[in-house]
């Protein structure tokens, strides 16, 4: 099974009108996502909380790093130049932080609020190599525009 982005789009954008929590929000989303494709082996999100840091949020999956420094692995450069990282085999990458032995690709997308800052980074991890397309960071960008875009920082 593989995401539909059209109809998952509106799915979150129903169940999450009128919500201004940044965490339910990240509860709401991560679990229609994670639930939404087969190649999602963990699903979540980490929360900018101090200077250069990212901290676990709401996730759906195995247990993940609890935190991580802007410095390290796809999270942190994701959070560090705020673009979408699209990580066909993490093995590859340099300063990977392997949180589950089992993930073999990755995309990460920051997620900014209404002012443009990034609060935290969507992290989607596949125990498949390069599972990941372009399609998906446009559709999950457009998720979190959507849900995020309208939070005030």
């Amino acid at each position: 099974m593989t995401i539909d982005y059209d109809s998952i789009i509106k799915t979150i954008a129903a169940l999450t009108e009128g919500e201004t929590d940044a965490v339910a929000l990240m509860a709401t989303v991560v679990c229609e996502l994670h639930h939404a494709d087969d190649r999602f082996d963990w699903t979540g999100f980490y929360r900018v909380t101090g200077p250069e840091m990212l901290k676990i949020g709401p996730y759906q999956g195995g247990h993940g790093c609890l935190q991580i420094p802007f410095s390290r692995g796809v999270c942190g450069a994701a959070a560090r130049t705020g673009e979408v990282q699209l990580v066909d085999d993490v093995d590859a990458f340099p300063g990977h932080i392997a949180c589950a032995s089992s993930t073999r690709s990755e995309i990460v997308l920051p997620v900014r609020d209404g002012s443009g800052d990034i609060i935290a980074v969507l992290d989607i991890d596949s125990d498949r190599p390069a599972a990941f397309t372009g399609a998906d960071a446009q559709g999950l960008a457009e998720i979190l525009r959507l849900v995020f875009g309208r939070l005030r920082g």
